[in-house]
């Protein structure tokens, strides 16, 4: 018995060994699947937590884009007020113009670039004119390009409206060699003409320059043009300008002209006229003054200086007040001016030969001189001292190719082209 408790002792201790074994194993196990669920578990709490702010990243943006929204939609919504409110101060502002059942004769429009100090002489010329017949008569500055200076002097006045003519398309000449600021200039020319005739809804236009001062009666003169405009069909434009006009070679303030030249430097245009030409005149022609309704002060400019201190400086600028609303101008319509101009040539004493000016001068009455082509024309020009100058075949100031000038104060000279004769019915002597 002894011996047989003897051998279960021994065989116990095996047992105990392996038990405290096979438990320190289980326990070396559990540690471990211990170990990697606190790994796991702190791995699913490190994505949780990633998930979350993903989620709040999300949510913010989506906060952003919300609030962006709303910005957006009260920017559209204050657009559309901004629309609202300016179209009410434009039918204000034509309301205004109009009021008392009165429609404007012209909208006057200024043309100005990078001058602010030519802008600011020219304008405070035209108020001087304008504030009276304001209704009649509303200004506006046109400015092509982006000059600050030009802008800040437009927008400091408040009697008359600034527009802003941006271009940013390059030029194409149609010569090498040719300014391109011209094409700059009739590319503005067109745009303004567009918004004064179809976005303002101006029956007629008074184009100025930014280089120019305006005579007296240069409001009753146009509206007296106006209304022969309107009797006239065959008139495409009035003029305030004589490029003949300086002063040893104008007189008569109440004299006008038809003419086949385009004179310019302030001249009225209708919307009617607009519509149909654009570009090509169909063989219309100009109403100008003998006497000048404008003077061009700018020296400097896009045309260089060209021709300014010959015959630009010593122009005459009107200082005589006309009636026009007195005056009968029928005769100045086609089926009158013909007749009524050639009775002017054909009384004039034909002179011939050398020494013209000296024998011009040395004749009471009025004189005519024929010329014979272009360079005959321009050695005669070129003694008396008008212009030489020929555009598209026509000389400046002409009518059927008579040029006509004053020289000592009262007497006229003109000059007679080879094609006049049979158009005037002017005898060929």
């Amino acid at each position: 018995m002894a011996r047989i408790s003897c051998d279960l002792r021994f065989l116990l201790i095996p047992a105990a060994f392996m038990f405290i074994y096979i438990q320190m194993r289980l326990f070396q196990t559990q540690s471990q699947y211990a170990d990697r669920l606190s790994s796991a578990i702190e791995s699913e709490n490190h994505c949780t937590s990633q998930m979350r702010g993903l989620i709040d990243e999300v949510s913010i943006k989506q906060s952003r884009i919300v609030a962006l929204e709303d910005m957006k939609n009260r920017q559209d919504e204050e657009l559309v007020q901004l629309k609202d409110l300016i179209q009410t101060f434009e039918k204000k502002g034509i309301a205004k113009l109009t009021q008392g059942g009165q429609m404007p004769v012209a909208a006057v429009v200024v043309m100005a670039c990078s001058r602010a100090d030519y802008l600011e002489r020219t304008v405070k010329s035209v108020l001087t004119y304008q504030t009276p017949v304001a209704s009649k008569y509303p200004l506006f500055i046109s400015q092509d390009g982006s000059d600050q200076a030009v802008k800040s002097k437009s927008l400091s006045y408040n009697q008359l409206t600034y527009m802003q003519h941006l271009d940013f398309e390059p030029v194409v000449t149609e010569r090498p060699g040719e300014l391109t600021a011209y094409y700059k200039i009739a590319r503005h020319y067109k745009w303004a003409l567009d918004q004064l005739f179809y976005k303002h809804k101006f029956s007629r236009v008074i184009i100025l320059e930014d280089d120019m001062e305006i005579a007296p009666d240069f409001f009753d003169y146009f509206e007296a043009a106006a209304s022969l405009m309107d009797r006239d069909k065959t008139i495409m434009a009035a003029s305030s300008w004589n490029d003949n006009g300086q002063k040893q070679f104008v007189h008569d303030p109440y004299a006008l002209y038809r003419s086949d030249f385009f004179p310019g430097l302030g001249w009225m245009l209708k919307r009617s006229t607009w519509d149909e030409l654009k570009e090509n005149h169909k063989g219309r022609q100009f109403i100008r003054p003998e006497v000048c309704r404008t003077y061009n002060f700018g020296e400097h400019g896009s045309s260089l200086g060209q021709f300014f201190s010959q015959y630009l400086e010593p122009i005459k600028l009107n200082d005589v007040t006309v009636d026009w609303k007195a005056k009968d101008l029928g005769y100045l319509t086609e089926g009158n001016y013909t007749k009524y101009f050639s009775g002017l040539v054909r009384q004039a004493r034909p002179i011939q030969g050398s020494d013209l000016v000296l024998k011009a001068q040395n004749i009471k009455d009025d004189v005519r001189i024929r010329y014979k082509d272009q360079v005959e024309f321009e050695r005669i020009a070129g003694e008396f001292g008008i212009f030489e100058e020929w555009k598209d075949g026509v000389p400046r100031t002409a009518y059927k190719g008579v040029v006509v000038f004053r020289i000592q104060t009262t007497r006229r000279v003109f000059l007679v082209g080879p094609d006049s004769v049979m158009q005037l019915g002017i005898r060929n002597s």
